[in-house]
């Protein structure tokens, strides 16, 4: 990764992804699931897959993520 990158803040790094996406067109509702799709995966890896502990991080109720990771078609949840 760029190390100027690195040296960003997230919301400096979400403004450039962001301006990437609405210049490539993309659709703010594809952005959105694709966005979700990647926090949870990521968040499942960092919590080695305890869900319970998952949920508990994310403020979410365990049926709810389990809820919005199938309807995301999120394979190893």
């Amino acid at each position: 990764m760029d190390k100027k990158f690195k040296e960003l803040n997230i919301h400096q790094k979400m403004e450039l992804l962001i301006e990437d996406l609405v210049e490539k067109g993309v659709r703010f509702r594809d952005a959105e699931k694709e966005f979700q799709k990647l926090f949870l995966e990521a968040s499942l890896k960092r919590h080695n897959g305890n869900k319970t502990e998952m949920a508990k991080a994310l403020g979410l109720h365990r049926n709810t993520l389990h809820n919005r990771a199938k309807s995301l078609k999120i394979k190893k949840f």
